[in-house]
C-alpha cells in the first residue's frame, strides 16, 4: 500500500506542446516548421506568380510534416502537424496547378 501514499505526478496545467510532461524538441521543431511551410505555401498559392515559392514550400512541408507525424509522441504535436500537412498540399498541388516546381 506504499503506492497509494505516492502522490500521482500530473503534467502541468497548461502545456501547448507536449501532455506526457516531457521535452520534445525534435517534434517541435519539425511541428513549428511544418505550420511555417504550410502558412507560407497556403497564402503564395493565391498568387500564380510565386508558384516556385509555393510548390517548393508545399513539397518541404509535406516532407517534413510527414516526417514530424513519424516520430511525433503526443496527440497535440500530430493535431498541428495534420494542419500544416494540409495547408502545404493544397499550396503544393494549386503551386503546381499554376506552373510546376521548375516553371514552366
Amino acid at each position: 500500500m506504499a503506492q497509494a501514499m505516492q502522490p500521482q505526478s500530473q503534467p502541468p496545467p497548461i502545456s501547448l506542446l507536449s501532455t506526457d510532461g516531457k521535452p520534445h524538441p525534435l517534434q517541435d521543431t519539425l511541428m513549428a516548421a511544418t505550420l511555417i511551410l504550410g502558412a507560407v505555401a497556403f497564402i503564395t498559392a493565391f498568387f500564380h506568380n510565386l508558384h516556385l515559392l509555393t510548390t517548393w514550400a508545399g513539397l518541404i512541408g509535406i516532407l517534413t510534416g510527414a516526417y514530424g507525424q513519424f516520430v511525433s509522441v503526443t496527440t497535440r504535436e500530430r493535431f498541428a502537424l495534420i494542419i500544416g500537412l494540409g495547408a502545404s498540399a493544397i499550396g503544393f498541388f494549386l503551386g503546381m496547378f499554376h506552373g510546376g516546381l521548375f516553371g514552366g
